[in-house]
């Protein structure tokens, strides 16, 4: 008799495997990012079958093999059953999970990214705050997480505090306007843009997602995150070609 592991979670992606499985990929908190295979789980009749779909968040009842986990039952707590009738929040949803999946790794406390992933795809089904915010808050706090993200406290050149400034992309942190040095290629920064960006760095998770930024400030503070996207995140997601190809049809370029 096999040893079952319990390990609360949430499946980032769910694929089919021959006839009837399915291979799920699963964050977990106690055993991080693993992949599980759920025997029978496309039967209609399956009690895998709601349990294994993307974005479930819960306890799954596991036992190990080899190289993978065997999914043997499920207590689900949220199915996010909002994402069904939203195809924008779903684009974003599938968006955050490839992130979680490419930081995440097995055996590895990953509760910081789980939560984030949590809370994140919570704040997509609120009216609250706006999509797009809720993804460059989403990137950047999953940067953080990581542990390289844009540096947008001090000045490089000088070392002071800043309440404004300009963030060099190549070198992916802030200089304060009085350092001129090689300030080529630059984002300049006003100061509620760049609260914004030291409050998702430094936040509780909890309060991550309660305040809205102008379009004006939010445009530079998604400049400042793009720039750290593209500097410490080496891959092109497949579900960001989809959002924005949706981004696309709903504001078509005049």
């Amino acid at each position: 008799m096999k040893d079952i592991i319990e390990a609360a979670g949430m499946v980032l992606s769910a694929m089919p495997v021959g006839e009837y499985d399915k291979r799920v990929v699963l964050l977990t908190k106690q055993l991080g990012r693993i992949t599980a295979f759920a025997r029978g789980a496309r039967r209609q009749n399956s009690p895998l079958l709601a349990s294994t779909r993307p974005f479930t968040f819960g306890t799954f009842s596991l036992y190990a093999g080899r190289n993978s986990y065997t999914l043997q039952n499920a207590e689900i707590t949220e199915y996010f059953e909002g994402m069904g009738t939203d195809l924008e929040a779903v684009a974003y949803g599938c968006y955050f999970a490839e992130i979680a999946e490419y930081y995440t790794r097995e055996g590895v406390d990953e509760s910081q990214m789980l939560n984030l992933l949590y809370v994140s795809l919570k704040a997509l089904l609120t009216a609250s705050i706006p999509n797009p915010l809720v993804r460059r808050i989403y990137e950047l706090r999953a940067m953080v997480i990581n542990g390289e993200y844009p540096q947008v406290f001090q000045c490089m050149e000088c070392g002071k505090n800043l309440t404004s400034g300009k963030y060099r992309k190549q070198q992916g942190g802030m200089i304060c306007l009085e350092c001129r040095g090689k300030d080529y290629n630059t984002v300049l920064v006003h100061d509620a843009a760049l609260y914004a960006l030291q409050y998702v760095v430094t936040v509780p998770l909890q309060k991550l997602y309660c305040f809205t930024l102008r379009s004006d400030a939010f445009q530079e503070m998604e400049q400042v995150v793009e720039a750290g996207v593209n500097r410490f995140i080496d891959k092109k997601f497949h579900s960001l070609k989809v959002l924005e190809a949706l981004q696309i049809d709903k504001n078509p370029v005049k």
